[in-house]
């Protein structure tokens, strides 16, 4: 059988490697191992103290995700981390690179921790709907303080070596050489003489008990709907007044039942789509130098266009920030100063750091200045006529492998692209605002684009840390496409008896940050106008009816801008109020139809919102606008708001029953649900 652990003799101390690549995993297999790696270094004579440490570039990233879906198998982490507590030898772990989840729970059950500067440490696991369940939270309090665990666990916040050695989580940080720093370390516990410092031992320091109540209040309103928080909580008060043994039991407990939960499933099936949707995109990676970026062009220095110089600034990248007009360009530029001192100020970055990234946004007035650029990136008004424009131009001035890239969220890119005499090195990058902020970026393919054209702007969205997922084209791409399904089914409630209210706190309830008519008020009315007015000949006969938008434009309620749309606003103020004006709209469109009010469930308005997505959904995959179901998920979870603890989309498709789904569609809509039934019987499932 492999060996994935080993123990070796060095100069009286036993160093134990945990070698399970590629994040080195404490499967069982590694369990296995590292107890016997633990019981001949117990019993050789000649090995005085041991060492823990990981292979190749960090110590352990976490448990084994893949036997989550089986049962549970002994040796139980907890009682192999009990073993190491217990030795009467010292036990050092040496920390580098990711020190996560049951890895931090090893290192906690160590003796002494010894970390390079640079290492991560963290307890993510509320992340994948559970809580440790090693001893995370009952060593980590006892060792810190509930303040610390419920930044490391609750919030889910990461620290750095130099900022674990501050709040006593490590007892050593080095720059170099953290192996032969622990083994220095273990000599020395050795030399003593004494017994070992166990953590399980240690009495919690005291805390804010005001100050911590504040943030975890914060913290359970942004997690509303998760259920492993609430339990972390009560995990870390368990630390604080049960007995070490007692509070194990309790977070075992705890981790085990939330172990096979909905939730948890749906957060790791979300984990797992993550990975295999970067999988795909490193297989697609060429070894084509002539496509490689390395410096950047940005044409528009409007919001989004600054946003997306600072993404590329921040991933190491020379930019040009471009526009032909004066003004508008230094107010990018200086939002681009505004920026990075601001991180500076918050601590996020350096002065050096602040600086060093500041200063790779070049701005720039000549369109000219694209000559050099491997990538250029439109972020123009979202125009059509404006972007063939721009586009042909780019075309004339830039080299010829240079990459064209336009930002649009929703028009052709096609035709975009057939404003070049180079369609094949033209794609879609879609970014989401706040740029620097968003995780999502659509990558759009044309029937023209070249492979390896998309293999770059792929792997460029992975450098600015992205979740980047390659879509084909059609009206909205997979975000704006199925946001356009909702806000249809929504306004269609409106007029038969819904209040605009009652939509947005049933999704907010089902777990969206925000509803569909408050999104709208903040992204601003005036842009839903021009979008409707492009698409005036798609619309339905009920579309073209439920004109509210028409109506909210030519009374220049445009939104939270103008503090009023489909709610009122108080000056300087973003919170939503009923407003009798448009219930008053309402009352007069159905009267002239004449449409008489209903009351609607909560049941119903959940269902046809999100139904009407999964009929979307199921064009875009029978059209082969995505590759496979799970990246439909990763742009609703990432860049729209839909509860990452429901998985996704079409996972919770799947947990409610594809024909469930279609069955209520039809009950509200005998025509509706013609995409799903296509799909249904074309495959028996999304996955």
């Amino acid at each position: 059988m492999e060996s994935l652990v080993n123990l070796n003799l060095v100069d009286n101390v036993g160093v134990i490697e945990i070698s399970n690549p590629p994040v080195n995993a404490l499967s069982q297999r590694v369990r296995c191992q590292l107890l016997d790696c633990l019981s001949s270094a117990q019993t050789d004579p000649r090995i005085t103290a041991i060492v823990l440490v990981g292979s190749g570039s960090m110590f352990v990233a976490g448990a084994d995700l893949n036997e989550f879906d089986l049962p549970l198998a002994p040796p139980h982490l907890p009682d192999v981390l009990r073993r190491i507590e217990d030795s009467d030898k010292p036990v050092v772990a040496a920390l580098h690179g990711a020190v996560l989840g049951g890895g931090l729970e090893l290192a906690l059950a160590c003796h002494s921790r010894v970390a390079l500067d640079t290492s991560v440490l963290g307890l993510p696991e509320v992340s994948l709907g559970m809580i440790p369940g090693a001893g995370g939270t009952q060593r980590l309090t006892r060792l810190c303080g509930a303040q610390v665990a419920v930044d490391l666990v609750v919030a889910g916040e990461r620290v750095d070596g130099s900022q674990a050695k501050a709040i006593g989580l490590v007892d050593v940080v080095v720059c170099a050489d953290v192996l032969a720093a622990a083994t220095v370390e273990a000599k020395a516990l050795a030399s003593l003489g004494t017994s070992v410092r166990r953590t399980r031992d240690q009495v919690a320091p005291p805390h804010d008990v005001g100050q911590l109540q504040e943030k975890v209040s914060v913290l359970l309103r942004k997690k509303k709907g998760e259920h492993a928080p609430a339990k972390a909580l009560a995990s870390i008060d368990a630390a604080q007044s049960l007995s070490f043994d007692e509070g194990m039991e309790f977070e075992r407990a705890m981790f085990i039942d939330l172990r096979q939960s909905v939730q948890a499933k749906a957060l790791r099936y979300a984990f797992f789509a993550e990975r295999e949707l970067a999988r795909r995109i490193r297989k697609l990676s060429t070894a084509d130098d002539s496509l490689a970026i390395r410096e950047v062009a940005v044409i528009g220095s409007g919001t989004m266009g600054t946003g997306i110089a600072i993404c590329l600034a921040n991933a190491g990248i020379n930019v040009r920030l471009i526009d032909v007009q004066d003004a508008a360009l230094m107010r990018g530029a200086q939002v681009v100063k505004d920026y990075y001192r601001d991180a500076q100020l918050k601590g996020r970055l350096s002065a050096q750091e602040a600086e060093a990234r500041c200063v790779l946004v070049e701005p720039s007035n000549a369109l000219e200045s694209v000559a050099s650029a491997d990538l250029v990136i439109e972020a123009v008004f979202e125009d059509m006529a404006v972007k063939r424009d721009v586009f042909g131009r780019l075309d004339e001035l830039c080299k010829p492998h240079a990459i064209l890239a336009t930002n649009t969220s929703y028009l052709d890119v096609e035709v975009i692209a057939n404003s070049t005499r180079r369609p094949q090195q033209v794609i879609g990058m879609h970014f989401f605002s706040p740029a620097p902020v968003m995780k999502l970026l659509e990558v759009v393919r044309t029937s023209l684009t070249d492979k390896a054209v998309l293999a770059s702007a792929l792997a460029l969205g992975q450098r600015l840390a992205k979740v980047t997922v390659p879509v084909g084209v059609c009206d909205g791409f997979v975000g704006n496409r199925l946001l356009a399904a909702r806000e249809r089914e929504a306004t269609c409630l409106l007029e038969e008896g819904a209040t605009p209210e009652s939509v947005d706190r049933v999704m907010r309830e089902f777990g969206f940050p925000i509803g569909p008519f408050e999104l709208r008020d903040m992204a601003g009315v005036d842009v839903a106008w021009r979008n409707r007015q492009g698409r005036l000949a798609q619309l339905t006969e009920r579309e073209r009816r439920c004109d509210w938008i028409d109506t909210m434009y030519a009374a220049g309620r445009f939104g939270q801008k103008s503090s009023a749309g489909f709610y009122r606003y108080e000056s300087g103020s973003r919170r939503a109020h009923p407003d009798p004006w448009f219930l008053d709209v309402l009352e007069q469109h159905r009267a002239k139809r004449p449409i008489q009010a209903r009351h609607i469930t909560d049941k119903e308005i959940e269902e046809r919102c999100l139904f009407a997505m999964i009929n979307e959904a199921a064009w875009l995959l029978d059209n082969n606008i995505v590759d496979q179901a799970s990246d439909i998920d990763l742009v609703w979870l990432n860049g729209y708001g839909f509860p990452r603890y429901r998985g996704g989309l079409t996972y919770y498709a799947d947990h409610v029953g594809l024909h469930a789904v279609l069955k209520a569609l039809r009950s509200y809509d005998p025509e509706a649900g013609g995409e799903l039934a296509q799909y249904l019987s074309k495959r028996s499932a999304f996955h």
